[in-house]
């Protein structure tokens, strides 16, 4: 396996282009998780405040001290704010909140700084630049070495940009041929925003159809995931990949960071081999042409179209 490919944010920090995921991992198990991830070769473990697994998150960085001989510092760690949602019954954080919630992620991931500290989704409405503001200043007091966002649409973006405000970093957004997101992803470029790609997995048939898993997923789009004629399945033949090599590949020869995530130790292997083959110009320009629009990841419908 070849060495895990890594990007430069602002400031000169460098960000692996593959991370290790951990949604929907229990606090109880990502301990073990998170471990197996690090023995495997993972470097950069991405969790939020939603997740509930920061505390098994920070005992595995913890360990691999001790047992693995990494220093904190050779791994990058992710997590995120949840900004209240009042559509949910959920209230808005407010910028002493938003510290504190900081403070509080810190504190379970028993760690003095995060690598990358973003806000999940753009649900706090008007109170969104006061949140982005405390994160600016959790940046420029080191506790936070890089900020950004998860879930912004360009309109979101923009409105960052028109209050004078340094952009984010990152955007961490579900990105896969089936939802490409071009305009997006042009307007970050154009600003260097990079991208970070999650639900990476989703056009794969059994992905997000499990129990404990809504997704705005159709049963058309299942249906396409399930045929013996799948172009991804055609294309892992030809490459000697999994079809979720594949999918992978694709997000990192875009540019994008991708965070998989899987407790099974092989899968973890094989989702960090994307580094030995290449997905040629002619498969490229035909998961172009594979986009369906927005992402179905979320039960409620991307988050990104939030006004």
């Amino acid at each position: 396996m070849r060495d895990i490919e890594r990007i430069q944010l602002a400031g000169g920090i460098e960000m692996p282009t593959v991370g290790f995921g951990t949604y929907l991992i229990p606090d109880e198990v990502a301990d073990h998780a998170v471990t197996q991830a690090l023995c495997a070769g993972y470097r950069h473990i991405d969790t939020a405040e939603s997740y509930r697994n920061e505390r098994g998150v920070g005992s595995a960085i913890r360990k691999a001290e001790d047992e693995l001989g990494l220093s904190r510092s050779e791994v990058f760690v992710t997590t995120k704010l949840w900004p209240g949602n009042p559509a949910w019954g959920d209230p808005t954080k407010t910028p002493a909140e938003t510290v504190a919630a900081f403070v509080a992620s810190l504190e379970r991931l028993d760690t003095e700084y995060i690598d990358l500290y973003l806000t999940h989704a753009p649900f706090a409405g008007p109170q969104r630049l006061d949140q982005w503001r405390a994160l600016l200043e959790l940046k420029d007091g080191g506790r936070a070495r890089a900020v950004g966002v998860s879930n912004f649409g360009v309109g979101h973006l923009e409105e960052i940009d028109a209050a004078g405000l340094p952009l984010p970093t990152v955007n961490q957004i579900e990105l896969h041929p089936w939802s490409q997101k071009l305009e997006l992803i042009d307007y970050m470029e154009g600003k260097g925003i990079r991208a970070v790609a999650y639900s990476s997995l989703v056009p794969l048939a059994s992905w997000r159809s499990k129990e404990g898993q809504k997704s705005a997923k159709t049963a058309e789009m299942r249906a396409a995931g399930e045929r013996m004629d799948s172009p991804f399945r055609a294309m892992a033949e030809k490459y000697g990949k999994s079809e979720a090599q594949v999918l992978l590949r694709w997000a990192v020869q875009k540019g994008f960071v991708a965070i998989p995530k899987s407790i099974s130790q092989e899968r973890m292997r094989e989702n960090l081999d994307l580094f030995s083959f290449e997905i040629d110009t002619t498969d490229m320009a035909a998961i172009e042409r594979m986009d369906r629009g927005g992402g179905v990841a979320w039960a409620a419908g991307d988050p990104m179209l939030t006004g």
